[in-house]
């Protein structure tokens, strides 16, 4: 990232029980996304560095679920996330 460019971030969120597609929940640029990236490491929450997928992200409504064509790299992000959550898991117990 060159040292000039604002930094984007956007975060989804996803419930089997509750919802029929992951939505995002949070999305910005500059002190936001700053903001969300010390959010989720603080939370312990994975990142996975795409800017392609934040900008696309970036254009959906907070609470907007994610629209069809986006499932299958979104289904790659939650996998990523369920994998991270699996080695912490083993290394905390």
């Amino acid at each position: 990232m060159k040292k000039n460019e604002a930094i984007a971030a956007a975060a989804i969120k996803y419930d089997r029980q509750k919802d029929a597609a992951p939505k995002v929940i949070a999305k910005g640029r500059g002190m936001i996304g700053e903001k969300i990236i010390a959010l989720a490491k603080k939370n312990n929450v994975p990142i996975k560095s795409d800017p392609g997928l934040v900008q696309i992200l970036s254009t959906l409504d907070i609470n907007e679920q994610i629209p069809l064509e986006l499932y299958k790299v979104v289904a790659e992000i939650l996998a990523f996330v369920y994998r991270a959550n699996n080695r912490y898991r083993d290394t905390s117990s």
